[in-house]
């Protein structure tokens, strides 16, 4: 009876020890998988707060992008102090400035160039815009004392619903006018103008033989042309954004 009896005792330590080993096992797993769980948790956390990071810089970089202007013109400063160029857009006062910019318009219709003023150029100077369209004049002058090159090129900063399609940009460079126009859609050049440099460029232009003294004056006009056959209705709602750039030389990145 005693020896049956420390038997069971064995077997039941034993089954309770085993039952132990299991508990503590089960134990384990689910504390591993609350590891993993919290693990993944912190993961997505991680990650959403990395898109969150991403959308508040995207949206900072276009709200300092659009509310500069619609239109910017900017002189290289290196260049500027060693040739000697200034900008400006008071003819009279010669303010030199390394930064123009046209005033921004929150609304644009969509017009015929026929029914732009024909006096565009002989403004003094700054911003003149009209109804539907943007217009600005300024000035480069060399003020150095040797003879320069220059480019001027206008860059296309950012573009949406397609508004480019339809987008008229005409320059006045010394009373010289020059209309310039994304390539339509059927691959020709839009009647009367001059097609875009690229997707990128609008026009890159040199201004050669910039001697001591000499002045350039630039008239910027800017609208949606109505008469252009990609002027749809889904353009409605989209904007444009660009600048030009006046350096001594112009790299293509």
């Amino acid at each position: 009876m005693i020896r049956f009896y420390h038997t069971k005792l064995f077997r039941a330590i034993k089954i309770k020890e085993k039952e132990e080993k299991m508990l503590k096992e089960k134990v384990k797993l689910n504390s591993e998988k609350i590891n993993i769980r919290e693990r993944r948790i912190k993961a997505l956390k991680l990650g959403l707060l990395i898109s969150l990071l991403f959308l508040i810089i995207i949206y900072v970089i276009l709200r300092i992008v659009y509310t500069q202007g619609a239109f910017t013109i900017a002189l290289n400063q290196n260049f500027a102090k060693k040739s000697g160029l200034i900008m400006y857009e008071n003819g009279e006062i010669k303010e030199g400035r390394r930064v123009l910019e046209a005033d921004k318009k929150e609304f644009m219709d969509n017009i015929s160039i026929n029914w732009l003023p024909k006096d565009l150029n002989e403004h003094p100077g700054g911003a003149h815009n009209g109804d539907n369209y943007i217009a600005y004049t300024f000035f480069v002058e060399n003020q150095g004392s040797q003879t320069t090159n220059y480019w001027y090129t206008i860059i296309i900063d950012d573009i949406i619903r397609d508004v480019d399609e339809a987008v008229r940009v005409m320059i006045y460079h010394n009373g010289a006018e020059e209309v310039y126009a994304k390539i339509g859609k059927n691959g020709k050049a839009e009647a009367n103008t001059t097609p875009f440099y690229s997707d990128k460029y609008v026009l890159m232009r040199v201004r050669e033989d910039f001697n001591e003294g000499d002045r350039d004056k630039f008239t910027i006009v800017i609208w949606i042309e109505g008469d252009d056959p990609d002027c749809i209705d889904y353009l409605i709602g989209g904007q444009m954004k660009m600048h030009m750039e006046i350096t001594e030389e112009h790299i293509e990145q």
